[in-house]
């Protein structure tokens, strides 16, 4: 009930419920690491009860899992329309790169504080947790535009073509955990995707 003089405490509840406490789980995260957050100290920073808690993760460690998902889906990455191919993939994936190499960092370091070994995940379904549904599914667009101008075939380029200039960038940030040089982003563009989509050479 709310004191004279102060305002009404709103009941959050279902979806809001839930990305108030996943954020809770993030910034708790980020600010205290993994190994000494508890579903205490989440509770409190979210201004609940570690019941609540409960009611929807069974540990800190699913908590935590959905914390990294809910962040990565609700802070997606522009996807750029400089007017070619080479510009929107250069932009993208420096984008891209700017925006998870933190993300990256924090999950990394979430990983080797212990998450691995609570949730009983092997490294490859712990890549698989953090990076699900990034960034592909929003770059369509670029291909599609790409496609639609004529730079590259849709129907003759294989997806694993298509996926290559993510994953290794992505490769790059889970090995570094800091953003791709420029230098690299360009060469991935450059020398290794834009040779493979080219469409075929026109002979008289």
């Amino acid at each position: 009930m709310a004191t004279q003089g102060s305002a009404p405490v709103r009941r959050r509840r279902g979806d809001e419920l839930a990305a108030a406490l996943l954020t809770a789980g993030w910034d708790e995260l980020v600010e205290s690491g993994y190994a000494h957050l508890t579903m205490a100290s989440i509770a409190a920073r979210a201004h609940t009860s570690e019941a609540v808690l409960y009611r929807r993760w069974a540990n800190k460690d699913q908590l935590v899992l959905a914390a990294i998902e809910h962040h990565r889906s609700a802070n997606p990455v522009a996807v750029p329309d400089t007017g070619d191919l080479r510009g929107d993939l250069l932009a993208q994936l420096t984008a891209v790169s700017e925006a998870l190499a933190g993300f990256f960092a924090i999950a990394a370091a979430a990983a080797f504080s212990g998450l691995l070994a609570d949730t009983g995940l092997t490294p490859a379904q712990a890549r698989a947790k953090v990076m699900e549904g990034q960034p592909l599914p929003p770059v369509r667009a670029i291909y599609q535009r790409a496609h639609d101008r004529g730079e590259l075939d849709l129907d003759r380029v294989p997806p694993a073509v298509l996926a290559m200039p993510f994953d290794l960038v992505r490769h790059d940030l889970l090995m570094d955990l800091q953003p791709v040089p420029p230098a690299r982003i360009q060469s991935i563009v450059d020398d290794l995707f834009l040779p493979l989509v080219a469409p075929p050479a026109q002979h008289s």
